[in-house]
């Protein structure tokens, strides 16, 4: 969703639920060099929150980080949490660019679940139909106007100059691909409240979803499961995951049944995607964020789809000296978001 195109020099700002991320590079793609990181954690309740003192605390948290990162440049690419955004594939007559926005405006009421004049709609052409070849798909975002208002305001409200809004997905799918990257993709997200699903081919989504249930989930199903608290939930899960044998298997016994809530959904985008696409094969599924970090996940995943599952690494397409490799990639399943949003094309 760009605002404003053509402004030289912007950094990427993902304002998670837990934490917030921003990252700056220099130099033109596809190999722009890491300039600039930061990183502050952040109170889910004012993360999640619309509340005016809330929103006021989440700008001074903001500001302080742009402060302390010494960004060169207000101009920022914002990530917009995927549990917001609307996004779908749809098809469409192949029109030109002008008439095409004009017929979308007209079906876009049958698209998106928001009023369209309550909403800030985007789109962009990503190839030929499958189902139609006469027709062309686009990818349709949609957003409530109030809350693109309202983050507008926030960041203005900090000296910042909003260049453009992109869902999260969106980025992440940017940053976790390699450039150019052409095979059929399953992208794994895990956060704090909600897992982004995102299958992409030829470098574009064709499918994205985000689901409610994330490692707080996992973490409540930990605590009533084992009667432990939060802390040692925690302890549990990120050192022990879904291994079979440690514990007596009592972690994974406790955590599957929510974790299978989640796979069930993958096997349902999968399904969906492979119902439109005939004869398309997946190539491979890329976890990041929780999914990353939770033993013996991947694996589970590779044995679950019989796909080669791969760590996520949001520096993949990011030029950065060799002395920094250990810090960057302790940080790497975290900033897919940010990263992606820093490469977006001016």
């Amino acid at each position: 969703m760009s605002l404003l195109s053509g402004v030289s020099g912007f950094f990427g700002l993902d304002i998670g639920t837990t934490a917030i991320r921003l990252v700056e590079l220099h130099g033109n793609n596809p190999n722009k060099a890491l300039a600039k990181y930061g990183y502050v954690p952040i109170d889910t309740k004012v993360a999640m929150s619309d509340a005016k003192s809330d929103q006021q605390k989440l700008a001074e948290v903001i500001r302080q980080l742009v402060e302390k990162s010494r960004v060169s440049t207000r101009n920022v690419a914002v990530g917009l949490p995927s549990i917001r955004v609307f996004t779908t594939v749809a098809d469409v007559d192949n029109l030109s660019s002008s008439d095409m926005a004009k017929s979308i405006k007209y079906q876009a009421d049958s698209l998106i679940p928001t009023p369209v004049a309550e909403s800030k709609i985007d789109w962009a052409v990503i190839g030929k139909s499958p189902a139609d070849q006469s027709k062309v798909e686009i990818l349709l975002s949609s957003i409530p106007n109030n809350f693109i208002e309202q983050r507008l305001d926030l960041l203005e409200g900090i000296g910042l100059n909003v260049i453009a809004f992109e869902p999260d997905n969106l980025a992440l799918t940017r940053a976790l691909l390699p450039t150019n990257a052409t095979a059929p993709t399953v992208i794994v997200d895990m956060g704090s409240k909600s897992t982004d699903i995102v299958i992409s081919m030829d470098g574009a989504p064709r499918l994205t979803r985000a689901i409610p249930t994330g490692t707080e989930a996992i973490l409540k199903a930990a605590m009533q499961n084992l009667n432990v608290d939060e802390k040692q939930a925690e302890q549990f899960v990120f050192k022990f995951g879904i291994n079979k044998d440690k514990l007596e298997g009592q972690v994974y016994q406790a955590i599957i049944s929510t974790l299978d809530v989640l796979t069930n959904e993958i096997d349902k985008s999968i399904k969906f995607f492979q119902a439109r696409y005939v004869g398309v094969k997946l190539d491979r599924l890329i976890v990041s964020g929780g999914a990353a970090v939770l033993p013996e996940l991947p694996l589970y995943l590779a044995n679950r789809f019989g796909l080669n599952v791969e760590i996520s690494n949001a520096w993949r397409n990011i030029a950065f000296s060799s002395d920094r490799q250990n810090e960057l990639s302790a940080l790497s399943n975290q900033f897919g978001v940010a990263a992606g949003l820093a490469e977006r094309d001016e």
